[in-house]
Formats: structure tokens, sequence, C-alpha cells
């Protein structure tokens, strides 16, 4: 964000600026929404730029800060802060050089709250409509390794060491570094407690996951109603489609979705068709797009084919994943 100097804008940057408050917590003071630049949103939050005045000469990086919409932010809908809360007291806890590293939460001067994390140059959502918008086809293969071992490696943190299921696998929450340097895994709202190593989440968990990428023992059940056993390998699933989309530059199923060869007056019952087809492909293993050096995507085309088995038995845990790259 360039800000020139005006008064105003000379007000903006103290705000930007941070003061050290004895012991180890800051208080950072974060502007309003129309003061930052918006680098993306979600449901209910949006992400922005928050660029830091340096003191005595120094240097301060830049923040990604997750704010919650001040429409959803009120005493009588406060889902979307509990949310935001929640992920801030997981992500300070976790420490892994493949999992966004978190930096504080706090509240902006309109009192809703934002969660302050590390910045990344891209996230791989971004990327994949970037490279479809300029028609150059699927990522190399050692970009598709950097996400798929790095990401392979937070799983494997999360499942084994702090037990933990991210919930909500997919292109927008992995966040890539460099020209696929690194890349780091984030958003733990809808995270979900393990029992053990073994991989079962904690009774009476609710997975709230993205549709289009959850596993099938999920699609279409209330696992809380119905008593489904939710496992670890769900996010081994959702981990095996954001793979996918990196081959085929698509979100899962969307195709089925595709209304652009329909004329304009189509009727209501063409499109309820096509949702239903849609619906009934959730929780499947879309195909393989046809793929240049077919030989050099063997091991990516590999992992996916393992990752997204319809038994949840038969897809590898996250260590396994980590193996599989290394081949």
């Amino acid at each position: 964000m360039n800000l020139e100097k005006t008064p105003q804008n000379n007000r903006v940057r103290s705000l930007l600026s941070h003061s050290e408050s004895p012991g180890r917590n800051r208080q950072i003071i974060v502007p309003a929404s129309p003061y930052l630049e918006r680098l993306g949103y979600g449901t209910g939050v949006s992400v922005y730029l928050m660029e830091r005045t340096a003191k005595h000469g120094g240097y301060n990086s830049p923040w990604a800060v997750k704010k919650v919409a001040k429409r959803f932010a009120n005493k009588e809908n406060q889902d979307f802060s509990k949310r935001l809360l929640k992920e801030a007291d997981i992500l300070r806890e976790l420490k892994h050089p493949n999992i966004i590293g978190f930096r504080t939460i706090t509240k902006a001067v309109d009192g809703t709250w934002c969660l302050a994390m590390e910045k990344a140059e891209h996230s791989l959502m971004d990327l994949i409509e970037e490279r479809l918008d300029t028609d150059q086809g699927p990522f190399l293969p050692e970009e598709i390794r950097c996400v798929g071992f790095d990401i392979a490696k937070a799983l494997n943190y999360l499942h084994t060491d702090q037990l933990l299921m991210h919930g909500d696998i997919k292109s927008a929450n992995v966040l890539i570094f460099g020209k696929f340097a690194l890349a780091k895994l984030c958003d733990f709202g809808v995270a979900l407690k393990l029992k053990d190593t073994d991989g079962e989440t904690v009774p009476n968990s609710y997975y709230i996951g993205t549709e289009a990428w959850t596993a099938p023992e999920i699609i279409g059940v209330d696992v809380v109603e119905e008593e489904v056993v939710v496992t670890n390998k769900a996010d081994i699933f959702s981990y095996g489609l954001t793979i996918w989309e990196m081959l085929s530059l698509s979100l899962p199923h969307s195709d089925l979705l595709d209304m652009t060869e329909m004329s304009d007056i189509s009727s209501s019952s063409d499109e309820t068709g096509n949702e239903e087809i849609y619906r009934e492909a959730l929780g499947s293993r879309p195909p393989l797009p046809n793929l240049p050096y077919e030989p050099d995507y063997k091991n990516a085309v590999t992992v996916f084919i393992a990752a997204t088995e319809e038994d949840p038995s038969r897809r590898p845990q996250a260590a396994e994943l980590i193996t599989m790259w290394m081949q």
C-alpha cells in the first residue's frame, strides 16, 4: 500500500506502527478496513495487507491480517469471531516451517477481531487462476512436488505431533513463498481435535470443510446425528484433490456446473439436472486431465490416486505421502 505524505495518511502510518508492551505481548493497532489493501476473502472474513512502520531505522515485515467483517461481529452473530479466536488459539501453538506463522490476535479500531499472520507472496488458488487465465497448462512437476511434499509434512506434524485435523485442505488454504521455494498451510478455523495418532476425531466433532473437497465418507452425512467416525484420512482426500487442482487448473467437479454451452433460455429443469449431476459427483475422484510429458507427472498422479481412494483405510497417512514424494 503506497501512502503519500498527507496529514490523513500520516495518521494512517501512525496507526500501522506498533508499540511494545510489558512482557512478551504486543499491543497492535489495526486500522479500519478502508485503510488496508484487501488480499483475499472468505465467508465472514477478509484478509488484508498490513504494512508496519519500523522503529529506529529497522525493518518490520508486512503482515496478513484476517479480519471479521463488521456485519458479522455483532453480539447476535458472533460465530465468525469465535472461529477466528479459536484459530488464533490453535495457530499460536503450532511451530512448523510449513505452517503459516502466528503474529498476534487483537481488535481493529472499529472493534472487530483481527488475526495477524506471516504474509506470503501468493495463495495457490490465485496462482491457479493466473495460470488458467494465461493458458499456461498444468503446473510444472517440480512445482507440484514442492506443494505436495511441504503440505504432507505440515499434515504429518498436525496429525501426529499435535493431534489435529485441519478440516479444510484446498488450494485457497495453501500459501506459496517465492517461486515455489516453500509452501505453507493456513486457515485453522475449522480444525478438529484427534483422539490419538490412529486419526479418529474426538466424540461429537462437527466437520465443516468445503463441499467440493470433502471426502466421500462425509458427503451428505450429519456426522453428529449419524455417529459417523471422522478420521484424519478426510484431510488426505482433500489433499489429493488439491494436487489435482494443480494438474487440471480447475476446482473439483466444477466442469459439471458449466452452463456456458446452454442457451439464455435454458429451462430450470436443465439447471436442476446440472446441479444434481454435480452433487452426485461430490466425494468422488475426478478424472485426470491430459498432461504434457506424462512421465514427468507420474509421481504427482500416483499421489493423487492414492490419496483419493474411496475407502479411507486405503489412503496413505501423511508420513507415507512424504515418502512417496521422495521416490
